[in-house]
């Protein structure tokens, strides 16, 4: 096979770095696609790398040593983060979202690619350097936005169901109260889902008073698992004082006035 020149060597390179975040490549592998030498495919993504950061579209992770490889990192600049989350804030906005009992309808937000895959790079920026073994959530408006966070990541997705699925097999089911409404539920995870001594990612869409991601917190300790870190898209200001605490999130919902039909979310 002929040699590759510099512009295939990279936009090929930038391909499979894209399409595979998180996930590390040594540049023997490179070397060995294109038959080039190591200090070639060294310059190539250097050069891959500025432009990605230059031009807002990610970062390329480079690990030096016997171990070390490449990686795309999904990341935006400050203003594109401010830009995402301006715009879904701005729909979210919206008073004809206002549901009876003071919710609001997210679904469309949460089954779009556009606005969760951008939601998750941010959650994902933000908990890189913690470095999870896996991703957990809990069923159902979660699961796209924790997938995605967990593609960008490159680490595996783990579902607590509300109700038992027989396909999950032998399962560990905790009873908790949700805390806002103040309702018994159940959740439910699979005993083959996690191993303990294991570091979990929690990543919800939404947290009120907290009993949900609480619970799942609990859920882990039943797995003796450590849970690392607990990003959402959306956290009410009230209560204040939630069930959990060491979470970070994209937007604040400060209020849903039913009376005046108004919504008052923004960015956190």
């Amino acid at each position: 096979m002929d040699k590759a020149d510099r512009k295939t060597r990279i936009a090929v390179a930038a391909g499979m770095l894209i399409k595979n975040p998180g996930k590390s490549y040594t540049l023997k592998i490179f070397c060995d696609m294109f038959g080039a030498a190591k200090s070639t495919m060294s310059e190539d993504i250097a050069i891959l790398k500025n432009t990605l950061k230059k031009y807002g579209q990610g970062d390329i992770e480079i690990t030096l040593g016997a171990g070390g490889g490449v990686k795309y990192i999904p990341a935006l600049f400050p203003e594109q983060k401010a830009g995402v989350l301006f715009e879904v804030a701005r729909k979210l906005s919206d008073h004809s979202r206002i549901l009876p009992g003071g919710y609001i309808y997210t679904v469309d937000i949460f089954s779009n690619p556009k606005y969760v895959c951008a939601m998750a790079d941010i959650l994902a920026g933000m908990f890189i350097k913690i470095n999870p073994d896996f991703i957990v959530t809990v069923e159902t408006k979660g699961v796209a936005l924790a997938f995605s966070v967990a593609r960008a990541l490159n680490k595996p997705l783990v579902i607590a169901r509300r109700d038992v699925k027989i396909t999950e097999g032998s399962v560990v089911t905790i009873n908790y109260l949700t805390g806002s409404s103040k309702r018994m539920r159940t959740m439910s995870m699979s005993k083959r889902a996690a191993r303990p001594g294991q570091k979990a990612l929690i990543i919800d869409d939404f947290i009120a008073g907290g009993g949900s991601v609480y619970a799942l917190c609990e859920m882990m300790k039943e797995f003796s698992i450590t849970v690392v870190g607990c990003g959402v898209a959306i956290a009410t200001r009230l209560p204040e004082k939630k069930k959990v605490d060491n979470y970070k999130a994209l937007l604040t919902l400060e209020e849903v006035d039913i009376e005046n039909e108004s919504i008052i979310i923004h960015p956190v």
